[in-house]
């Protein structure tokens, strides 16, 4: 068989050859429709890129305490009235600037990070949302195996010319819980489940800053109250030890959000929070879910 040339073969498919082009090449030529200045009748308050991803550098007081994770970035900026659009080119012209430096995810270089947006922008008020997964390693509690757990996290940070920092964190992460209920009614044995535990936390300016172990607050408040946590790998010694922890600390989602709330409520660094809890239920084909929230 002889194949037409790849010319030919794309003429085949439909390509055409290019068109007279009259319209001009030069940037300052070329006309400027984002930077038009009318009134547009409303203000904006958030305008910008989404999920955009690249590689980035987290430090983490559990160990690997240097790693590289992927995160995924929504930056956005307000806009007058009186301007068409923004520069969506300018977001990822200051974000990749960033990479190459090896972008790490503390609160100075993302605060570094919005005020220098905002001046590139020439806007007051510049608005930061990134999540990631942190990965941190989990020991077997009988064998002393090692594995890598892992939760998601998201930061949302705000600045704003004059009224500074907004600085609220987010974690997500898997435990197990046992139902007391199955436990109570039941000869033997209790259904157990895995359940999702999200933080949603403000942080005190007055706490802000690199050392602030915050990861792994969050993660230990889902944890230590939840019927047994996760593992990556248990032999089945772990799996004895595992499974009688469960069945000693039985918990609904509504013990699991007042228990996490009360670890939340302790820790100074947190302004407000809100807990949510849903288990995927084993025996049921729903899930269940509790949230509350709270302002200190």
């Amino acid at each position: 068989m002889k194949l037409p040339d790849k010319k030919e073969r794309h003429q085949l498919f439909g390509s055409i050859a290019p068109g007279m082009k009259y319209k001009p090449t030069r940037k300052e030529e070329m006309v400027d429709l984002q930077n038009l200045s009318k009134d547009f009748l409303f203000t904006i308050k958030k305008v910008g890129i989404s999920n955009v991803k690249i590689p980035v550098q987290l430090q983490s007081s559990l160990p690997p305490r240097h790693q590289t994770t992927i995160a995924t970035f929504s930056l956005t900026s307000n806009l007058s009235h009186k301007q068409k659009g923004t520069n969506m080119s300018r977001f990822l012209e200051v974000l990749e600037r960033y990479r190459q430096q090896g972008f790490t995810l503390n609160f100075s270089t993302l605060h570094c990070f919005l005020e220098e947006l905002a001046q590139k922008l020439e806007q007051e008020a510049t608005y930061l949302q990134v999540e990631f997964l942190w990965f941190y390693d989990r020991i077997s509690p009988s064998s002393n195996l090692k594995g890598l757990n892992h939760a998601n996290v998201k930061l949302d940070i705000s600045y704003h010319k004059e009224k500074g920092f907004k600085d609220d964190v987010s974690m997500t992460c898997g435990i197990t819980t046992l139902c007391p209920c199955s436990k109570e009614i039941s000869e033997y044995s209790a259904h157990n489940q895995r359940g999702y535990v999200k933080m949603d936390v403000n942080i005190s300016p007055s706490h802000v800053n690199d050392e602030l172990n915050w990861k792994e607050d969050l993660l230990d408040a889902a944890e230590s109250n939840a019927s047994a946590r996760l593992h990556p790998l248990l032999k089945r010694t772990d799996e004895k030890v595992v499974t009688e922890q469960a069945y000693e600390n039985p918990r609904f989602v509504e013990d699991m959000v007042r228990l996490v709330g009360a670890d939340l409520y302790e820790l100074n660094w947190i302004k407000s929070f809100t807990v949510e809890c849903r288990n995927e239920e084993s025996i049921h084909l729903h899930d269940a879910c509790a949230s509350m929230s709270v302002q200190k």
